[in-house]
């Protein structure tokens, strides 16, 4: 089937821009589905509330679905009241975005300190942008200030991710080939580096209790780390190419990689077995050939917030809507030159990245059955490790595993 258009949004372009730095590398939404972000390219990043986007698209049945809670009084007053429109100019190329929000009762990891610059409150919704120079910037989202500039990069910083818990640990990869955990509580404190990866680190991601992140790079494996200990906790091999993108499923149970040897793999990564395979080229190269199609790449992909889709993007100029259950897509929709991709909040809209403008598509929606709302809710709680422990029937176990 056909995805449905549901609006774009265009960056402006003058004769004189170069074709090179204007890639839309990265593409997100607030937590609370208030603002979308996304990289115009030539150094800017601009912020636009969500629900004005909605409104703008005339998106039937679904005006009011992203649940866009509008930001409350803080300390800015007015300007906080509604959401406003933000263009930030970071000052070089920007190749990563993440949104984090703060729970005020999560304290920071740094027991030592006890005078910080900045306070971090309920209200507080930051943006992270990673640059080509390296460093990290750190924005207000409702103001549109800058708070923070995190330097210790030598090489551009390929993706950012926040930890879920509300504790605004974010996480950068870089082409340095590290990963380096940084706590914004304690003004931008840089905790702990990573190191692993023989080659440049493309993305990273936080399992949705923040115990584990995963991350991808110019190699074969896929690196799994306690966050608790900031140890590696293994290697998850099967990928015949550089492996470009990750993300968990919503309860924590499955991990997508996105790989250039044109496939797509959902694992189970607390046991390291992949469960499911998304082919973008048919038949699958062999391994030695599996970086020659580099039409067929897969540049993206992105877990559903309902944990039964997945899209992927490729450089087929085509992006897939894939069940978990199912062997092929359930809708396709055409992109040239995609480069990211993810969901809305509430999971109802896809937004694709090309050269500085964004595409949005309305993601299948189904009713999730009542075996699968009772799967999430048990993994969200209970790895596979501790599944395989229970007194259950064969068939409840396979399904509770995402094996049938």
């Amino acid at each position: 089937a056909r995805s449905r258009t549901v609006g774009e949004l265009l960056a402006p372009t003058s004769p004189f821009d170069k074709k090179c730095g204007r890639e839309n590398w990265t593409v997100a939404f607030a937590p609370d589905g208030s603002y979308l972000a996304w990289s115009q390219g030539h150094r800017i990043v601009k912020l636009v509330p969500w629900a004005q986007c909605l409104n703008n698209f005339l998106l039937h049945g679904t005006k009011n679905g992203p649940n866009a809670v509008g930001p409350r009084q803080g300390s800015e007053g007015a300007q906080r009241s509604r959401p406003c429109e933000h263009v930030l100019d970071c000052g070089d190329i920007v190749w990563s975005l993440a949104f984090g929000s703060s729970v005020p009762d999560k304290q920071s990891r740094c027991v030592n300190v006890e005078w910080h610059r900045l306070k971090f409150g309920q209200d507080q919704l930051l943006l992270a942008t990673g640059l080509s120079n390296g460093r990290i910037k750190i924005w207000d989202v409702y103001t549109g200030k800058l708070l923070l500039n995190l330097m210790d990069h030598t090489e551009v910083v390929r993706d950012l991710t926040f930890a879920p818990d509300g504790s605004l640990i974010l996480v950068s990869a870089s082409r340095d080939k590290t990963l380096r955990v940084w706590d914004l509580k304690d003004d931008g404190n840089m905790m702990k580096v990573l190191r692993g990866h023989p080659n440049w680190v493309y993305g990273c991601a936080f399992s949705p209790d923040s115990s584990i992140l995963c991350s991808v790079g110019a190699s074969k494996a896929v690196f799994l780390w306690d966050m608790d200990k900031y140890s590696m906790l293994r290697k998850l091999e099967g990928h015949h190419n550089d492996v470009v993108a990750c993300e968990f499923s919503p309860d924590g149970a499955l991990l997508a990689t996105a790989s250039y040897d044109t496939r797509v793999f959902v694992w189970d990564p607390h046991i390291g077995v992949i469960l499911r395979e998304f082919g973008h080229l048919f038949p699958p190269p062999t391994p030695i050939f599996a970086g020659g199609a580099n039409d067929r790449w897969v540049r993206s992909v992105c877990f559903s917030h309902d944990g039964l889709h997945v899209a992927s993007l490729a450089d087929d100029k085509m992006v897939r809507f894939w069940r978990i259950d199912e062997e092929y897509p359930v809708q396709v929709a055409p992109l040239n030159n995609g480069l990211c991709c993810t969901f809305s909040t509430d999971g109802s809209v896809l937004a694709a990245g090309q050269d500085g403008s964004v595409y949005f598509w309305a993601s299948p929606r189904q009713v999730s059955s009542l075996q699968h709302l009772c799967r999430m809710a048990i993994r969200r709680v209970m790895p596979t490790t501790q599944l395989s422990t229970l007194p259950l029937p064969c068939k409840v176990l396979q399904f509770l595993c995402y094996q049938i």
